[in-house]
């Protein structure tokens, strides 16, 4: 069995990926285009997070009805946050940005807490698990600091806003270490399919709405969100 440190460790790899691409949208220059194309690659991402490796491992081991379950309560557990911070910013028009902040830091506690089960199986899992998130990560942070860079965030908010999403990643793996690893398969992978129901509204609802008020969606913008969702499987499929 690993241990904690070990674990936190390599939750921060995911975190490191994200915090990598968020140093490029900072200092390089983001047209509309660009920034249309890194949301579409970020929402392809996600979608590929839900559909290959959170569900089908939620179903390989849980009943179907608790999954759907879970995965549902998800769902309204987004729209629950999309409304609490809507009335938070009184409709201020700055939701949409601090909702693609929200997403991305929801993706990394995933992250972190698929690394914290993976790590009760053995260390080369968690490793897997850890390795596979860091190139999809990338683009994420892209896309979310761009989008605070565009709604005129000051630069020193947005590089610690970009580092707090390290904060969501320890926290993941911390849950799963700690609450989930002594507990039944089945509370485990319900767990996870709660996870899924909130990645995939935010990766339609936010990411891709996002994208779609930046700029008007081309053959590339298609073409990044099916090539985010190509690389992560690829990832995915290749470490195992």
């Amino acid at each position: 069995m690993p241990t904690f440190i070990q674990v936190l460790l390599l939750s921060l790899l995911p975190a490191a990926g994200n915090f990598i691409g968020g140093i490029v949208a900072e200092f390089a220059r983001v047209s509309d285009k660009a920034l249309n194309r890194a949301l579409h690659a970020a929402s392809g991402i996600v979608v590929a997070v839900v559909a290959i490796e959170i569900m089908p491992e939620a179903l390989g081991g849980a009943s179907a009805v608790l999954v759907v379950i879970a995965f549902c309560l998800g769902g309204a557990a987004y729209v629950v946050l999309d409304r609490g911070l809507g009335t938070i910013l009184g409709g201020s028009g700055e939701q949409g940005p601090w909702m693609i902040y929200a997403a991305v830091a929801i993706d990394l506690f995933s992250d972190g807490l698929m690394v914290g089960i993976g790590s009760t199986v053995s260390i080369g899992l968690a490793l897997v698990l850890a390795i596979g998130q860091v190139t999809a990560d990338l683009p994420e942070g892209f896309a979310a600091v761009a989008n605070l860079r565009k709604s005129g965030i000051s630069r020193t908010k947005r590089i610690l806003l970009a580092a707090s999403f390290a904060f969501a990643s320890l926290l993941g793996a911390t849950v799963g270490f700690w609450l989930l690893r002594d507990q039944d398969r089945t509370i485990q992978l319900a767990a996870l399919a709660f996870v899924g129901g909130i990645l995939l509204l935010a990766a339609v609802e936010d990411m891709l709405n996002e994208a779609h008020g930046a700029s008007a969606d081309a053959s590339w913008s298609s073409a990044s969100f099916i090539g985010g969702f190509a690389l992560f499987t690829l990832i995915s499929s290749f470490l195992g």
